[in-house]
């Protein structure tokens, strides 16, 4: 591997917005590397998401269908959101899983996080595994249209493994609840 010793850091020495929206933020920023050369870096700054899974006493999990309009079809995700500023992601997972599919969780299990894309973008999305439901009224967000499916979770992992669900975060949370259930019944540490 040679004797050079990679720092592993860039420094910021310039950074200018482009543009600001509702949800992000783009800007580009000069970065000087280890070497010394400057480089450009674009960087979406984003609030941050957490996405939730829900999971009956009977396997029973829930799939969000809605339109994704950057890609122009319906996908299939479980209950997720951006956070509201600053907001306390266990607050947002919460407000998700209410809003989506009309559910409280009586139990709700951090299992980290997630960067979406860490190669231009700062979203972080938090996972959280949500038990001991309780059922009520789903309440939309104004201009969200969406459908709720139950799915077995069982098939949700085949479905994950074939790759008919793409989304990323739901494949991640998926996984991670398939060996946080595991472990929990004493398989594989």
């Amino acid at each position: 591997m040679g004797g050079y010793l990679v720092k592993l850091f860039e420094e910021t020495v310039d950074q200018k917005v482009v543009y600001k929206g509702r949800i992000v933020t783009l800007r580009t920023d000069i970065a000087r590397l280890e070497n010394g050369r400057m480089a450009g870096r674009e960087v979406v700054e984003h609030p941050g998401g957490v996405c939730v899974l829900p999971l009956e006493e009977d396997g029973t999990t829930y799939l969000v269908r809605q339109f994704r309009y950057p890609f122009g079809e319906v996908t299939e995700e479980l209950p997720a959101g951006k956070l509201d500023g600053p907001e306390d992601h266990e607050k947002a997972g919460r407000r998700e899983l209410s809003e989506e599919i009309g559910c409280e969780a009586g139990e709700l299990i951090y299992l980290g996080k997630l960067l979406a894309s860490p190669g231009f973008c700062t979203e972080v999305l938090h996972m959280y595994l949500a038990r001991k439901l309780k059922h009520g009224e789903q309440h939309l967000d104004e201009g969200e249209f969406l459908d709720v499916t139950p799915i077995p979770f069982a098939r949700l992992v085949e479905r994950v493994m074939t790759g008919e669900i793409v989304d990323a975060k739901t494949v991640a949370i998926t996984l991670k609840v398939k060996e946080f259930l595991s472990r929990e019944a004493g398989g594989t540490k």
